[in-house]
């Protein structure tokens, strides 16, 4: 008799489970790793944020994660690809147990796309575009994520109308003033990515109300020039606003290179004022693994050292375009932002055409570096659409990060 009710109730608990997938629809989030079904192979490494079918045609994208005043973890997704919503829509997912869980608290859904989370003086902000190459919006919760402001206005989180570009690139605080690069579409540049392309950056004060777009600063541009790195040049996007050794803000920016050639980082001088960029290219352009892909740059007071997370192309793969292999992403650090060092391969896996970790941003908890990764991985409908067109969202933590400092990967 023991046995047998046993027996009944794992299959209750089994079909319960069946049920509950049958119920997912297109659209899995909040799972950790092992939930996912289907054995190890078939399930990413890290905690699932969200998850969604190949069929569906939505590949979650633009990923971002900001530590909270309470301790608490905030992540968005933006959703992309042919089946995504119109307007673009971001969504908004919090952890409350430091990563183990995550669940989905709330949904831009009036035009938020390639936008990172930040916190300035307890308030939490979203900032990027309306959708892909349009207006600059930003947007503020005094909630935690719950609740988000209307870009309704010039005075209210619409900053810039026109073509922008940008991704979920890093904010700083810097002498009294936020920074955050952008990029400013050049219609008189060859219609072709990234060479449209002109970098720029945008500073407000600390203290001003930075849903007007009054409080910003727009600075001057840099164009594509074809001369650069010996006709190698590609463009470059996706700026990063770090802090120099120097005590001056620097616009660091991921370039575009052809396949076969050492993959780098252009670094410009950005006024006081925020309002002149400079560029020698002579000496602006150092080598640094990952830097013809997305990548974060955060400066680590403790170690007094720059770092970032970067797609490492491994030696089999250097005959391929740079921009394509994303499949390693490594632990990179640098005492001077010229002179890096890769440490540590965080996530790996050998196949470069369907898997891949990549826009991977990061902050620093005590000791730990959590991130969130845009992942292309293997699962029960037939994996990713590509290693471009992810299918994941995944947590991960890289514990006593600093204590790497000392590694080097040797292939």
């Amino acid at each position: 008799m023991e046995r047998f009710v046993k027996t009944r109730i794992m299959h209750m608990f089994l079909l319960t489970i069946a049920i509950l997938f049958a119920c997912c629809g297109e659209h899995e989030f909040g799972q950790s790793s092992g939930e996912m079904g289907g054995g190890a192979d078939l399930t990413p490494p890290g905690v699932t944020i969200c998850h969604y079918k190949r069929a569906s045609r939505i590949y979650p994208s633009s990923p971002s994660i900001c530590i909270l005043p309470n301790g608490d973890y905030l992540a968005a997704v933006e959703l992309g690809g042919p089946g995504c919503p119109t307007p673009k829509e971001t969504d908004i997912y919090r952890s409350s147990d430091k990563g183990a869980t995550w669940n989905m608290i709330s949904a831009i859904t009036e035009g938020q796309a390639w936008s990172n989370l930040f916190v300035v003086d307890n308030a939490v902000y979203i900032m990027g575009v309306v959708g892909p190459t349009s207006n600059i919006v930003i947007r503020k919760s005094e909630d935690n994520g719950v609740t988000w402001t209307a870009n309704i206005s010039e005075q209210n989180g619409l900053i810039r109308k026109g073509a922008y570009h940008t991704a979920p690139v890093p904010v700083i605080e810097c002498n009294g003033r936020i920074w955050r690069a952008m990029e400013h579409v050049n219609p008189e540049a060859p219609a072709a990515w990234p060479k449209q392309f002109n970098a720029m950056m945008m500073s407000a004060p600390k203290d001003a109300d930075l849903l007007d777009s009054q409080s910003w600063t727009c600075s001057s541009e840099l164009p594509y020039n074809p001369e650069y790195l010996n006709r190698y040049f590609g463009g470059w996007l996706e700026g990063n606003a770090v802090q120099g050794p120097d005590g001056k803000v620097k616009l660091v920016m991921r370039v575009e290179l052809p396949a076969a050639v050492t993959e780098k980082i252009a670094i410009i001088d950005v006024s006081d004022d925020g309002t002149q960029l400079s560029f020698d290219p002579e000496t602006g352009f150092v080598d640094m693994p990952g830097g013809a892909k997305k990548f974060t740059i955060r400066y680590d007071p403790e170690s007094r050292r720059y770092w970032t997370l970067s797609n490492y192309v491994e030696d089999k793969y250097f005959h391929m375009m740079p921009n394509y292999v994303r499949n390693v992403l490594a632990l990179c650090s640098s005492e001077d932002l010229r002179t890096w060092t890769a440490h540590k391969k965080i996530l790996s896996y050998p196949e470069v055409k369907y898997h891949a970790f990549q826009y991977a941003d990061w902050q620093i908890d005590g000791d730990d570096m959590i991130l969130v990764s845009r992942t292309a991985y293997d699962d029960q409908t037939g994996g990713a659409d590509s290693y471009h067109n992810a299918n994941y969202c995944t947590f991960h933590k890289v514990e006593n990060f600093r204590d790497l400092v000392s590694e080097t990967i040797t292939e």
